[in-house]
């Protein structure tokens, strides 16, 4: 069955105005007009962002809808590909952000709004902890774009992470991946948009 429903969940101090999530919403309407696209601003807490998303996604047809998700955002793609059977794309996905967002504990600005002040509270840590779908194999079909030259995540662990994903790894690139409008088309095939 062709996707209908696509949800993008940005990273760790992004927005729906990344990149990315531009370039995926301008080419979902440009190209597959009829799908639902939906990119959320997610709150700094774990356990508060997958609970908008739950709640945003609460009706959407479990077999015809899909997930993008980069860097953190990849982290919770797998969470809520996992809950929904759905296939799901990360972008230079996260692993082991309770380990990584440890020394971010405090107050944070956003890339996309560097007057956009929020707090990244010491809790948050046990609740990415509690999402982490590690070790359990994946629900639905699964590809991951991974940069070589990520200079925030390693990409060996990245690619270790995902074992059954079809992978697609870059000779360097970026962490913020630069060029993404080059994998829209495989990300879009891979998702079988309507």
């Amino acid at each position: 069955m062709a996707t209908t429903h696509l949800l993008y969940l940005h990273g760790f101090r992004s927005s729906p105005l990344s990149a990315k999530a531009r370039q995926m919403a301008s080419y979902v309407a440009q190209h597959h007009p009829a799908v639902t696209f939906w990119c959320p601003q997610l709150p700094p807490s774990p356990q508060a962002a997958m609970a908008l998303v739950a709640e945003g996604i609460a009706t959407w047809p479990r077999a015809a809808m899909a997930v993008v998700g980069s860097s953190l955002g990849g982290f919770y793609a797998s969470r809520v590909a996992q809950h929904t059977g759905c296939p799901s794309v990360m972008l230079n996905p996260a692993v082991d952000p309770a380990r990584d967002l440890a020394r971010y504990i405090g107050e944070q600005t956003t890339w996309q709004n560097p007057e956009e002040r929020f707090y990244f509270l010491p809790e948050y840590i046990a609740e990415l902890q509690a999402l982490d779908m590690r070790g359990r194999p994946p629900a639905g079909p699964e590809l991951a774009i991974i940069a070589k030259g990520d200079e925030v995540l390693d990409w060996r662990e990245m690619a270790g992470r995902y074992p059954e994903a079809r992978q697609i790894v870059q000779e360097g690139g970026d962490h913020a991946l630069g060029n993404f409008a080059d994998y829209l088309p495989q990300v879009v095939e891979f998702l079988d948009l309507a």
